[in-house]
């Protein structure tokens, strides 16, 4: 251990000298929170209504109030003819277009079948799904306040979410953006350590030095394993007073799965830097590695649910898809460590697997 505490001291000081690893360590997980936790954000608000009102009475004058309140839909047009409406949608002025028929208040007034048509611009599919959500909600809170009577609704429903009462795409985003940093940085500053040693041409006095391959690892990853932990503990406490990411479960647990997802990460960055013998190429293949896997196929913006069957059976190879697992039932449903223990152990067999493979292919070389 004391060879691997001067190993350790030996690749602080080198950081503190590396201007290029404190910008990994430092600035980039900053960046990646400010810009992927404003920029994904699939909460649509302000959509751009227009509204062709045939009826004209104060049924119809209620229905699009009740548009405007729920804070989802702002007016931007009123229309009279369908050229008005093509020339909206092709300039993309309004998103969405409500018609509503001229015997809307009649069939109110007769507790009849009031329909109106919604026409929305389906050039970006999730969106337009979005709308359409909001648009049912809309209308079925319309048609309790134009009624006037909760009973004359054949089947009533009064919905709870759990975890995420406001269904805000932050909680959901932001873990994932927690494991998609982490990743980046841990790789990347692991494989820049070794693969530096060999272009300044000191990895083979590190090889005539009486360093064990289990020290030199240690030493190695130590420095890197302490900065990524307050780096990940600071990237949560900053989700917390940006983007309100609520902490229900305990800190020691989040520390300690944080702790193994990030030594399996240093230990592929390690193991990275065996393979590659230049920073530029090692870069990359760190990137290749900790990026596209993490991004794509952890779950962390595309359902796993969703893909393909065999792109599912292939993220059970991804350590984040487990992480995230584990990070969203701590940070959203409290959870303790008992509840959690797979996507725990998988990490941990992770952890061991990639600083054994790291420590052996070193130990040969």
């Amino acid at each position: 251990m004391k060879r691997a505490w001067a190993v350790a001291i030996k690749e602080v000081r080198q950081i503190r000298r590396d201007r290029r690893a404190l910008v990994i360590l430092v600035f980039v997980p900053a960046f990646f929170l400010f810009l992927y936790g404003y920029a994904l954000n699939f909460d649509i608000r302000h959509v751009a209504l227009a509204v062709e009102d045939r009826d004209g009475s104060a049924e119809s004058r209620r229905l699009i109030s009740t548009f405007v309140d729920s804070t989802y839909f702002d007016i931007v047009a009123s229309v009279t003819s369908s050229a008005e409406i093509d020339d909206l949608m092709d300039r993309g002025t309004a998103r969405a277009l409500l018609v509503i028929p001229s015997e809307f208040s009649r069939k109110i007034r007769e507790r009849d079948m009031a329909e109106v048509q919604i026409i929305v611009n389906g050039d970006n599919a999730n969106t337009a799904t979005t709308v359409l959500g909001y648009t049912t909600a809309v209308l079925r809170e319309a048609a309790i306040s134009l009624v006037g009577d909760v009973r004359a609704r054949v089947v009533g429903m009064e919905p709870r979410v759990w975890y995420n009462p406001e269904l805000r795409s932050a909680l959901f985003l932001v873990p994932g953006l927690i494991a998609y940093i982490s990743m980046i940085t841990a790789v990347v500053s692991t494989t820049l350590s070794i693969v530096r040693e060999k272009e300044n041409g000191t990895m083979e006095q590190v090889q005539m030095a009486p360093i064990s391959t289990a020290a030199f690892v240690i030493g190695k990853t130590l420095p890197y394993l302490v900065l990524s932990q307050v780096t990940a503990v600071l990237v949560v406490i900053a989700s917390m007073i940006l983007f309100g990411l609520p902490m229900n479960g305990s800190w020691w647990t989040l520390v300690l799965v944080q702790a193994l997802f990030t030594i399996g990460a240093l230990g592929t960055g390690l193991f990275i830097s065996t393979v590659a013998d230049t920073q530029q190429t090692a870069f990359q293949a760190a990137m290749f590695v900790a990026f596209l896997p993490t991004f794509i196929l952890s779950g962390f913006v595309f359902p796993i649910a969703s893909m393909p069957t065999a792109l599912q059976i292939i993220t059970y190879l991804v350590p984040a898809r487990h992480f995230l697992v584990a990070l969203r039932g701590i940070v959203l449903k409290g959870l303790p460590l008992e509840a959690i223990w797979q996507p725990v152990l998988i990490l941990t067999a992770f952890a061991l697997f990639t600083l054994g493979l790291s420590a052996a292919r070193l130990a040969r070389r």
